[in-house]
């Protein structure tokens, strides 16, 4: 691909890369960048619209950088455009659910006896209470089975209920994307296994064996809410459809070779969850029947509590693993504390953007989910950094921010290099973002927020396109090679 850059982008650039101002409450004199000394490293270091220009990669860049303790802005280029800023949002929903759930708050799965339990037997319902915990797991799952086994139970009358109310229910995290893709699970007040299922295929003859589990480290349930047919055909490789209160799935015989796995999306968490305890259940020598799910919270005995770790550790991986429901789950979580009722993404990411304006004081946050993961989320870098600066000082977020290598022209690690990164990633197809902390060798620290995206050519393709496009690894490639400069440039001119 080709990109001219016109003379009106070299000069609108170079100004931008000098406009200075208060991020936070910065002098409103004229504060230029100051060279401290003359020295050559400092003059030979390249302009930031070189760096843009060499990155060649069409529709636009923004950024600013900022010193994190005065929020005095040093460089700046479309500071206030609006740009996807992907899984970079996950920084901010870190933040709201952080403030408003605390650092140590823990989400409670129950499993509760409604009725009377006389010898073993529950007269009423055994009822897995979800809790709004994004990281239960089969194990903890079983070890709640043991639980229940523990207090005495041996029978249910009544049948096996699964609560999955009070949080928003939706099928997929953003339609748009292609519906196999594990990245974009149903949520719900009840999560299993980062709503996946695993689903494996062996050749066996002249056909193949398929398996659709919940496995973990110490486990392998199969599963009968979500199932899956190999079909004769070209394409496309899976389809996806609601059959019966199921996830009813098929795949092209001629995409699956010798054999694979992978993860699927779950669209119906409550049933997933609810047909895996049914199986550790059982496994315990209890009978009882099918799952059945509801959105009125039942009443009764508890039998069994699983607690999540803290909010800070669960954040922690969030941030280094990106994953999406997590940010989901706490970030409606945290609306919901704030006395809101949200039916969807969109509503409670409103009322995060309403949270930045009023506890950070952050203005042009425009997110329509708490993961990134859709397109339609704008972001300036001024607002990224605003926010970064804001929460310095208090040293909540930087510590569970990863640390971002600097690599050398061979893409090994740099072991020491002049700066160090802590920060988030961000990317989605033809978009690419990076936003955090530098520290320098001197002490200096910065705020900082790159974001580049070429919207015109994401716009351009099919929702089967959406996995794995072309040319969208060479566009990440790129943007990273231009972070890794800008980050240099600015870690030369702005320490000492």
């Amino acid at each position: 691909m080709s990109y001219q850059i016109s003379r009106r982008f070299f000069l609108s650039a170079s100004a931008a890369s000098l406009a200075t101002g208060a991020v936070a409450d910065a002098p409103k004199t004229s504060l230029l960048p100051r060279l401290r000394g003359e020295g050559f490293r400092k003059k030979a270091v390249a302009g930031p619209e070189v760096i843009v220009a060499d990155a060649n990669l069409g529709g636009q860049v923004c950024y600013t950088v900022a010193d994190a303790k005065t929020g005095l802005r040093l460089e700046g280029m479309n500071p206030q455009t609006g740009t996807p800023p992907a899984s970079t949002a996950k920084a901010i929903t870190a933040l709201y659910a952080m403030d408003v759930l605390g650092g140590d708050h823990r989400f409670e799965t129950q499993v509760v006896a409604t009725g009377s339990v006389t010898d073993g037997v529950v007269s009423g319902d055994l009822v897995l209470l979800g809790g709004s915990d994004p990281s239960l797991d089969t194990n903890a799952l079983a070890k709640l089975a043991a639980d229940v086994k523990a207090a005495g139970i041996r029978e249910v009358r009544g049948g096996l209920v699964i609560y999955d109310g009070g949080s928003a229910n939706v099928t997929t995290i953003d339609p748009d994307q292609p519906a196999h893709v594990g990245y974009s699970p149903a949520v719900s007040g009840i999560a299993l296994n980062y709503n996946r299922v695993h689903f494996e295929w062996k050749r066996s003859g002249g056909d193949y064996a398929v398996t659709m589990d919940a496995r973990s480290d110490k486990y392998r349930p199969d599963v009968v809410v979500a199932q899956m047919r190999v079909e004769d055909r070209s394409g496309p490789v899976y389809t996806y459809a609601d059959m019966n209160g199921r996830d009813d799935w098929t795949v092209a015989r001629g995409a699956l070779g010798s054999g694979g796995a992978r993860w699927l999306p779950v669209r119906k968490p409550a049933l997933y969850a609810g047909d895996v305890f049914h199986t550790m259940l059982r496994a315990q020598g209890i009978k009882l029947s099918a799952p059945k799910v509801t959105s009125t919270r039942p009443s009764g005995q508890v039998l069994a509590r699983h607690f999540s770790d803290d909010l800070r550790a669960l954040v922690k991986d969030m941030l280094l693993y990106s994953t999406n429901l997590t940010a989901e789950m706490v970030g409606l979580a945290a609306t919901i504390k704030r006395g809101q009722a949200p039916q969807t993404l969109k509503q409670s990411a409103a009322e995060m953007n309403a949270w930045a304006r009023q506890t950070l004081g952050v203005e042009g946050l425009a997110l329509v989910d708490h993961s990134g993961l859709s397109e339609d989320s704008m972001v300036t870098a001024d607002a990224m950094v605003e926010a970064l600066v804001k929460v310095h000082g208090d040293d909540n977020l930087r510590p569970l921010l990863k640390e971002i290598p600097l690599r050398d022209a061979k893409g090994r690690p740099i072991s020491s290099g002049p700066v160090t990164v802590q920060a988030k990633t961000g990317t989605l197809n033809f978009v690419s973002g990076l936003a955090g902390y530098i520290s320098a060798n001197d002490g200096t620290v910065m705020a900082f927020a790159i974001f580049a995206a070429d919207e015109d050519r994401r716009a351009k393709l099919t929702k089967a396109q959406r996995e794995r496009p072309e040319g969208a690894r060479w566009y990440n490639g790129r943007a990273k090679n231009m972070q890794q400069e800008l980050i240099e440039r600015w870690g030369t001119l702005y320490s000492s």
